[in-house]
């Protein structure tokens, strides 16, 4: 694996942030990137990985830091992908949160995507006998 730092709390700037939502493919946060730095601002926890000055992949999470917490984005630069920083930041954000029962996501359903979550013990909402509702505008 790559010698990759991980630092709780940094914002990047908007240009790093636009370079790693355009490489996974998230080309609709960077339609606006204040908003984009707003809703940064406006999280509860972020996480981002590094290889020496380059930014090669965040989590952030919202919520009410007491009974769930919401993994909003989790990205990892592709060129990086299955060496590791993924897994590392899932965990690093969850451990933070020892005592919310809930932990929640939603993402693409990609074969994937579901590879990976399966792997760090996350479970599609059916498998547990919920159902997720969604409102997209």
């Amino acid at each position: 694996m790559a010698d990759i730092s991980y630092k709780a709390g940094i914002i990047p700037d908007k240009e790093r942030l636009e370079m790693l939502y355009q490489d996974v493919g998230w080309s609709i946060y960077c339609e606006d990137l204040d908003k984009l730095k707003r809703a940064f601002q406006n999280s509860r926890d972020i996480i981002t990985a590094w290889q020496g000055d380059e930014l090669v992949g965040l989590v952030r999470t919202v919520g009410d830091g007491e009974t769930i917490l919401y993994i909003q984005d989790l990205l990892v630069l592709k060129e990086f992908h299955r060496q590791g920083i993924g897994g590392s930041l899932l965990r690093k954000i969850v451990a933070s949160y020892p005592g919310i029962r809930q932990k929640v996501l939603l993402t693409d359903a990609t074969s994937e995507t579901l590879k990976f979550y399966r792997s760090t013990d996350f479970r599609e909402a059916e498998d547990l006998d919920l159902v997720c509702y969604v409102k997209m505008t």
